[in-house]
């Protein structure tokens, strides 16, 4: 099995090649070897013995042992609760060598959506809500959900959602409908977008959202149904929230605040998706060349076909280019510059640079491609994906091109792409 290669890189800092040597080294000598065992309890094999799943266990809480060692445990976390604190260029060149191996990241204590609500929870929380929700969600006592999307409102417009929180007394009253709330079926609590009194003296309709903590076993939280994703079973639910209520010290940060603690999780985690998808490009494009020059066909091997040498050569590009435009604009990020468009540009084209690669992977491949024997039908499926969460190809064009004609108006210059 090729391992990931990676070597330092020169522009960048000591701290954050250190951090990619010993992820890789993790990822190539701890999980990779073992990487279809590790998860074979997961999938539910009915062939599996006991002693397998015993097993499969043992050989997790090694990595994750492994993983403490090395110092990276829950690297999105600060040190004072038990994680590794990276920053944010940090962390985005950590994902990328963790998404090379299948579910090497839960190995990390980075399991969505519970590391999202966490640093949410870091962020807004109160002192009180930290001790009682967000500790024993980090040391795992508690699991949580994510309830924002509706299924009559668009979710490209988060503005748009009809959940309502009301004041009665000391409590908040909850109504709404909900689905594709994540980890659902196994929350102990939900962080639940809601329109609250709109504050007073503002028109911005972003001012009316705020996020509650609403525990899943809390009187009018009807789970629906569990929502299947590509024909299968998933954590997501659909939930009707029924004259919910709950305290009103259960509001994270300020009432209206929602909106912005959305977007502190979204516009970072476009980044990190899109690093989470070059490492699965790069995984990709290697089973591609791996076997481009193991496979005999027609009377030679397969790296001697134009067609595939057509392949290798323009899923380079989509790596590469994908890969530039992304630390671009993580860097940018990182240095405080407005990235807006350029968190959209990489939200349209990485996914879809992702889906090129590795329909191109599967092609080399043949059936075997679309087999559960490789990870490549799961990429595949998730880079589609993709394109619709964090908000649809279509309203990040629309953003982009919003951006770019409004500094043309504003400046009279043209835009600076250096910058």
């Amino acid at each position: 099995m090729l391992q990931m290669n990676v070597q330092p890189i020169p522009t960048v800092s000591d701290r954050i090649n250190e951090i990619r040597g010993l992820t890789a080294s993790i990822v190539n000598n701890e999980i990779l070897p073992h990487e279809n065992m590790l998860w074979a309890d997961v999938r539910g094999d009915h062939r599996l013995t006991d002693a397998d799943r015993e097993e499969a266990r043992d050989l997790r809480r090694g990595v994750m042992d492994k993983v403490r060692q090395a110092g990276l445990w829950a690297p999105h976390l600060p040190t004072e609760y038990g994680g590794a604190g990276l920053d944010f260029l940090e962390l985005a060149y950590m994902y990328e060598v963790l998404a090379y191996a299948t579910g090497a990241s839960s190995l990390f204590g980075i399991v969505a959506p519970n590391s999202g609500n966490q640093s949410v929870l870091v962020k807004y929380a109160t002192e009180e809500q930290k001790q009682k929700w967000l500790l024993p969600l980090i040391d795992g006592t508690l699991q949580s959900g994510f309830s924002m999307t509706e299924p009559d409102q668009p979710g490209s417009d988060p503005r748009s959602l009809k959940t309502t929180a009301r004041r009665d007394g000391d409590e908040w009253v909850i109504n709404g409908h909900k689905w594709f709330t994540s980890n659902g079926l196994r929350a102990d609590f939900f962080i639940v977008m809601c329109r609250t009194e709109e504050v007073e003296g503002t028109a911005d309709r972003n001012a009316a959202m705020t996020q509650i903590i609403v525990p899943a076993d809390a009187p009018g939280v009807n789970v629906v149904r569990g929502i299947t994703v590509w024909g299968r079973p998933s954590d997501h639910v659909e939930i009707i929230y029924d004259d919910v209520r709950v305290p009103l010290e259960n509001a994270l940060g300020e009432r209206g605040s929602g909106h912005q603690a959305a977007q502190d999780r979204l516009g970072a985690g476009r980044v990190y998706h899109c690093m989470n998808s070059l490492g699965q490009m790069w995984r990709a494009f290697d089973l591609m060349v791996e076997r481009s020059l193991t496979r005999e066909v027609h009377g030679g091997p397969l790296e001697t076909k134009q067609f595939i040498q057509g392949m290798i050569a323009d899923s380079y590009i989509d790596m590469q280019s994908a890969r530039l435009m992304t630390i671009d604009c993580a860097e940018k990020m990182a240095a405080g510059q407005d990235a807006r468009t350029d968190i959209s540009a990489i939200k349209v084209f990485v996914p879809a640079a992702f889906h090129r690669v590795v329909d191109r992977a599967i092609q080399v491949w043949g059936a075997a491609g679309v087999s559960g024997d490789l990870p490549l039908a799961g990429m595949y499926q998730g880079a589609r994906t993709l394109r619709l969460a964090d908000g649809p190809d279509e309203v990040h064009k629309i953003l982009m091109a919003k951006n770019v004609l409004a500094a043309y108006r504003r400046g009279g210059k043209g835009w600076d792409f250096g910058n």
